[in-house]
């Protein structure tokens, strides 16, 4: 038996997730003015299971992005996808193009990625973009959160000291007197001021082991969370 049997992957894992939110934001919805998501029928608050991957793979690409491997191929900054996939068949000097590309490849640098990127390892993936590195069928996966009472989210108006355009800073000439341009302009910010969620999530030992996942990877997630 496992001394950590919270990290053995070869073991199912079902969780619950539970996180609280004071004064913060913690999934805005572009279509509602980055408001925090709310369910229209219930009140209830909601946090996308995207939006707490993406607070995942921040967290291991700050605390462990340095190693090799555990880097994070889902980011906002860095190369693009299609550059990462071209990297897989560079490393193994296999060609990426060309009509009679043989499966055997495909699977070659479809491991290649799983070894090197950790949330691919956990979350899966999508490589067939262009330049085709197969697909990963993840072995953790989470739904939204959903606040366990209804919630009730603030638009609140704010001042910056900053000035968006040049010639709102300039002097302005009147009649009677001269006057200063500008100095402040308004904003918006949306807050909730409480609200504690619940999420789901499960593990699958058989995607784990198609992946690749080892019990330094389980147990990374867990800090994460």
């Amino acid at each position: 038996m496992s001394k950590q049997p919270y990290a053995d992957v070869t073991c199912r894992h079902d969780f619950v997730l539970l996180f609280d939110v004071t004064d913060g934001n913690p999934n805005g919805d572009p279509d509602a003015g980055n408001m925090p998501r709310v369910d229209p029928e219930t009140m209830q608050g909601l946090v996308s299971d995207v939006c707490l991957k993406r607070k995942v793979r921040n967290w291991v690409d700050v605390t462990a992005g340095t190693a090799s491997r555990m880097k994070i191929y889902v980011q906002n900054r860095g190369e693009a996808l299609n550059t990462l996939h071209q990297r897989a068949y560079d490393a193994l000097k296999l060609k990426s193009t060309g009509s009679k590309q043989k499966r055997e490849d495909v699977e070659k640098v479809r491991a290649w990625m799983c070894r090197n990127f950790f949330d691919i390892r956990m979350f899966g993936a999508v490589m067939t973009t262009g330049v085709n590195c197969g697909q990963v069928r993840g072995p953790v996966q989470m739904t939204f959160a959903r606040s366990i009472d209804p919630i009730v989210p603030l638009d609140l108006s704010i001042t910056r000291v900053a000035i968006t355009k040049p010639e709102d800073a300039e002097v302005v000439e009147g009649e009677e007197s001269e006057g200063k341009g500008k100095v402040t302009e308004m904003g918006r910010k949306a807050i909730l001021p409480y609200g504690l969620y619940r999420g789901f999530g499960f593990v699958n030992p058989h995607f784990a082991a198609q992946a690749g996942a080892t019990t330094e990877d389980l147990a990374l997630f867990w800090q994460a969370l």
